[in-house]
């Protein structure tokens, strides 16, 4: 597995991976126009000739938001998600992030369980922000980026 940052070429196979993993995908038009700006970092995790996964970033000032964490299927518990956070953790280190949050849902403990091993810890909720279906989201925050 090589982590590297998205590039144009890549667009296309991560809007694939969203449509397999998200019931509320971003389509290759708005991971594109993302892409470009300079707030948003985007990369991605290759095994052999497949993007395996990927993970998306907004900077504001010193915070960032993850935007999007997503595995195929078929490359789960295999590290990759854990490989995807600590990568993104080291890019934000290099822009000066000091502080990064996210949601997740509060059915899927598995995702819950990779951010808190990588320090991240909830302080909330957010009453049914995910659609298809409806749920709320855990509001989590890793506040001592190292």
């Amino acid at each position: 597995m090589e982590i590297k940052k998205m590039m144009p070429e890549d667009v296309k196979q991560v809007a694939y991976l969203e449509k397999e993993v998200f019931s509320v995908p971003w389509s290759e038009k708005s991971l594109e126009e993302s892409r470009k700006r300079p707030e948003y970092v985007f990369l991605v995790a290759w095994c052999g000739q497949e993007i395996a996964g990927y993970i998306g970033m907004y900077q504001v000032m010193v915070e960032g938001d993850i935007t999007n964490v997503a595995v195929h299927p078929k490359y789960r518990k295999q590290g990759i998600g854990n490989a995807l956070v600590n990568a993104l953790l080291r890019e934000a280190l290099l822009l000066g992030i000091s502080e990064i949050t996210l949601e997740v849902r509060v059915s899927n403990q598995t995702a819950i369980h990779l951010y808190e091993k990588n320090g991240f810890v909830s302080e909330g909720t957010r009453k049914n922000y995910y659609e298809k279906p409806r749920e709320d989201a855990l509001i989590m925050w890793n506040r001592s980026i190292q």
